[in-house]
């Protein structure tokens, strides 16, 4: 069930900085008090393959995020350990040496519980010894949402395991969300900063294809 337009979920979530910091993340709480914008990515598993080319995606792109008045926070259900293990690995060795975001530890997964993101493929009850046994890996896809000032989802995308993000799309939907909420425009298809975009009437749509 889609979370867009709905308030992102009130919980606090362990995390961890590149000092080695423990920190206590609410994204809803995070983006109103901070009056900004936050996107949170999470991704499978540490130590892995496609993730941490996301991270260094993300790490690069940070400044752009910020003059965007947009906080980048990344997530998953390691733990906070391993998270600042892999912070202290180079990149040359598959590591995420030089990302300066704060990174989720959702080990308990409350929170991707919530928002409904962990690959779990079936369950089965077992009468013998009354547990419930899953089947899948029980982490992450690649979701992320995309939280307004007021805490609202305003974009969610899943991106099954092997499927890397593009980091730009974000940047373009930031600046798209931003611009309905300066000028109260629509943003019509592929657009970007810079773009004609149209008011949402009739005659809006219709001068709009008139002259694209």
């Amino acid at each position: 069930m889609s979370l867009v337009g709905k308030k992102f979920p009130s919980i606090a979530v362990d995390a961890i900085d590149q000092m080695g910091d423990y920190l206590s993340i609410n994204i809803f709480e995070k983006a109103v008090n901070e009056k900004k914008k936050v996107l949170l990515f999470w991704y499978p598993k540490d130590f892995t393959f496609v993730c941490p080319t996301e991270l260094h995606a993300f790490q690069a792109a940070l400044g752009e995020f910020e003059k965007r008045n947009t906080l980048v926070i990344g997530a998953s259900c390691d733990t906070n350990e391993v998270h600042f293990a892999w912070l202290n690995t180079p990149k040359d060795n598959g590591g995420i040496e030089g990302v300066t975001y704060p990174i989720l530890a959702d080990t308990n997964r409350n929170l991707a519980n919530i928002l409904g993101i962990l690959d779990i493929t079936g369950s089965e009850y077992n009468d013998e010894t009354d547990t419930v046994i899953l089947t899948g890996s029980n982490v992450t896809y690649r979701a992320t949402y995309l939280v307004d000032e007021d805490g609202k989802i305003f974009h969610e995308s899943v991106n099954d395991m092997p499927l890397g993000r593009n980091v730009n799309e974000y940047l373009r939907l930031v600046d798209a969300y931003t611009h309905v909420q300066e000028k109260g425009e629509v943003c019509p298809a592929n657009w970007e900063e810079g773009k004609e975009a149209m008011t949402a009437d009739r005659n809006g749509v219709a001068s709009y294809l008139a002259s694209n």
